[in-house]
């Protein structure tokens, strides 16, 4: 793989020794592109912003972040990770969009997770646009304060990329989760349309007081998106950032763990990066955030597979006019719920599958409580 319009990294925030700017593969300048041979992660940034509905008019880049990160220490782990460099503003927001879907596309038909470090979020739209290469139905984890649905009808922007992937052919979206959203920046039209469109939508609240619930909807994620505006000015390091409230360091730091111990999750991406987050605090904590997600691809137990199916602990609960049957595995402990499948005709999913979900589901169900999620997505998968 070679790309024109990605831009290499400037040698001088390459560290010596034994961290990560050492040991991963840089696209460096006056050298050749770094062969992708056996890379599992690859990360990129991307300098657009232009469909910000709150431009600062500032330029930015990523090199404090690459500094940061490149200064870290590999955990226990030894994943072959690159740094590809960096895609610049295109002559318009629609060529930027292709860069992007063309590198992600390339990943994941690869076997390379694509990790996308960006400027206005509108930019998750052309990442998931690039799984339409790849024939599946994707499933949409958002940590965020706002839905982002937006008027499908206006052009695209960081707060409506969303609605545009609802009605926007091809059809492959088939869930969309949002994790830390804060009621006083949604309208209630967009609370009421997450309802009818049985998308889930987790208050910052709900999140914080038991994040390992959290981990069942990120198992279920292809693609998971985080908003940096989802963390507290605090974490930041920043008081001139408008929002108090948010996530802090480490639970940002845990969520993208989950979304790298999640088997399924083939990308991910970190934006709403500005010139107004070129701090200390809010460099190493964007470069945190990407290494947590390191671990958690390397600690990943590949569950995902049919062979580990087998394997796996079946229980059948009556209740009412339904039978529920769930999946624990003998070796991480974790537990599925089985969605049906319904008939040939309208039906999203093409076979039996299996939904992650928590013990408690299952105790609940025992009682004779129908969990949310198996409804929810029985329902989508029924219209």
């Amino acid at each position: 793989m070679e790309f024109d319009f990605l831009t290499p990294v400037k040698e001088e925030l390459v560290t010596a020794g034994n961290s990560l700017g050492a040991s991963i593969r840089i696209h460096l300048e006056n050298k050749a592109f770094p062969d992708l041979e056996g890379i599992k992660i690859a990360f990129f940034g991307v300098l657009e912003d232009r469909l910000d509905e709150d431009p600062t008019g500032e330029p930015f880049d990523f090199d404090n972040v690459r500094r940061e990160f490149y200064n870290l220490y590999a955990g226990n782990w030894n994943l072959p990770v690159a740094d590809l460099g960096d895609i610049q503003k295109g002559d318009s927001e629609e060529d930027t969009f292709f860069a992007v879907q063309s590198v992600v596309n390339y990943c994941l038909k690869n076997g390379i997770i694509p990790v996308l470090l960006g400027g206005s979020q509108d930019l998750l739209y052309a990442q998931y646009r690039a799984y339409d290469g790849v024939e599946q139905m994707v499933n949409l984890v958002n940590i965020d304060s706002r839905f982002d649905l937006g008027d499908a009808d206006k052009p695209i922007s960081n707060h409506s990329y969303v609605g545009k992937m609802v009605v926007t052919k091809p059809y492959n979206l088939f869930n969309y989760s949002n994790l830390g959203y804060q009621t006083y920046f949604n309208s209630q039209d967009e609370i009421e349309l997450m309802e009818r469109l049985f998308f889930d939508a987790i208050r910052l609240g709900e999140v914080s007081a038991d994040i390992t619930a959290i981990e069942p909807v990120m198992r279920d994620a292809n693609l998971v998106g985080l908003d940096l505006g989802a963390i507290s000015a605090g974490a930041l390091g920043n008081y001139r950032l408008r929002s108090s409230n948010g996530f802090d360091g480490k639970e940002i730091c845990a969520l993208a763990r989950y979304a790298g111990i999640s088997d399924k999750v083939s990308s991910f991406g970190i934006f709403e990066y500005t010139s107004q987050l070129n701090f200390p605090a809010s460099n190493m904590l964007v470069a945190q955030i990407l290494w947590y997600f390191i671990e958690g691809v390397n600690f990943r137990k590949n569950e995902n597979t049919i062979s580990s199916k087998k394997e796996f602990i079946r229980y059948q609960v009556p209740i009412d006019d339904e039978i529920l049957v769930f999946y624990k595995s003998p070796v991480s402990g974790r537990w599925w719920i089985e969605i049906p499948f319904i008939s040939p005709a309208n039906n999203k999913l093409k076979r039996h599958t299996l939904l992650p979900c928590t013990q408690g589901d299952y105790l609940d169900a025992c009682n004779q409580i129908i969990p949310e999620r198996w409804y929810k997505t029985k329902r989508k998968n029924e219209i």
